[in-house]
């Protein structure tokens, strides 16, 4: 049997209505109508009552929505949720409600609409449209920068474990995940090797948000605030570099990683975790997160070989790729 495949015509269409789906799941993230279906089936009058909203716009949107299983309506006219739906609860185990907040945010979307000129310069929008690089003005708007944080956080903890249980921490001492954020990764690192110490290094008001004491690991990892372009704490079996590499510029990457090389143990690594880009054409989470990385921030996604001259320029040699059940892979290096 053979599977059937997409008009042409119809799935340039589709993709050129891909934005509105995006539109349409974020508002219904920012509203929290997925928290208040938790009770059980209402209708989109009763919802937008309690919300505030116009109950016929809210409407469309729950039914569009549904028509690809976010929420499901019933024969009455009353939404339920649906296995997807379920994870824009807030409170739902693996909540993905802040990472859908975070991708759909203005520091992401407006500069995608300029891709255009993107393509044309070379260069993004970014600075023009919002007056200072990405991570610059995430300081300056504390509001949208407390949602990129929580939004990467909750992304994060839908891969963490599966990536940490991909690697072998057994023979490791000391572990520093650089630029760690809230602490997810590390955490499951922890958990996955018993006999590991940790410290998460980050900016100050980063590490206020760190989840470690949550998890109950104040006793096997430390808070170490700094700036991973000046240094990184010394003396590490490894370190972690969990998409950070992909927010920077080639020669931005190799000070990071250089900065890496020289704090390193006798005998340390350096692990990067960022999509490797395969060859050929194939769909890859990867080739989408690089053009929004185009679209927004100075980096990319890159391939093994690009990796590996990243690598060398840094006092480092590649020795494997660690391909995980997620869409990010685990880039080894050593000292060359």
């Amino acid at each position: 049997m053979t599977t059937p495949t997409v008009n042409p015509a119809q799935r340039v269409v589709d993709l050129g209505f891909g934005f509105i789906f995006s539109a349409a799941l974020s508002a219904a993230a920012e509203l929290g109508v997925a928290d208040r279906l938790e009770q059980g089936p209402r209708s989109a009058a009763s919802l937008a009552q309690e919300l505030g909203v116009d109950a016929q716009s809210l409407y469309r949107v729950l039914r569009l929505l549904a028509s690809v299983e976010v929420f499901s309506e019933d024969d009455s006219g009353r939404f339920s949720l649906t296995p997807a739906a379920d994870y824009l609860r807030t409170n739902a185990p693996g909540s993905l409600r802040s990472a859908v907040l975070m991708l759909t945010q203005r520091v992401f979307w407006a500069p995608a609409g300029e891709l255009t000129e993107t393509v044309r310069a070379g260069k993004n929008s970014f600075d023009r449209i919002f007056g200072a690089p990405f991570f610059d003005y995430l300081l300056r708007d504390a509001t949208e920068g407390a949602r990129f944080h929580r939004g990467m956080s909750s992304l994060s903890d839908m891969e963490n474990g599966p990536i940490a249980r991909s690697y072998d921490f057994t023979a490791m001492q000391r572990v520093v995940d650089v630029g760690g954020g809230h602490g997810g990764f590390l955490i499951e690192v922890l958990q996955a090797a018993p006999q590991v110490r940790g410290v998460l290094f980050d900016h100050r008001h980063v590490l206020a948000e760190a989840r470690i004491a949550q998890a109950g690991l104040v006793d096997r990892c430390e808070l170490a605030e700094g700036d991973f372009f000046e240094s990184v704490p010394s003396g590490a079996d490894a370190y972690l570099l969990k998409r950070i590499l992909h927010d920077w510029s080639d020669e931005v990457c190799v000070r990071i990683l250089r900065n890496c090389r020289e704090a390193m143990a006798e005998n340390g690594r350096v692990l990067v975790v960022d999509t490797v880009i395969p060859p050929g054409n194939a769909p890859h989470g990867g080739k989408v997160l690089d053009v929004m990385m185009m679209a927004s921030l100075p980096g990319r996604e890159r391939t093994e070989t690009e990796f590996g001259k990243l690598f060398a320029q840094a006092g480092l040699r590649l020795t494997r790729v660690v391909h995980t059940p997620t869409a990010l892979s685990i880039t080894e290096g050593v000292a060359a």
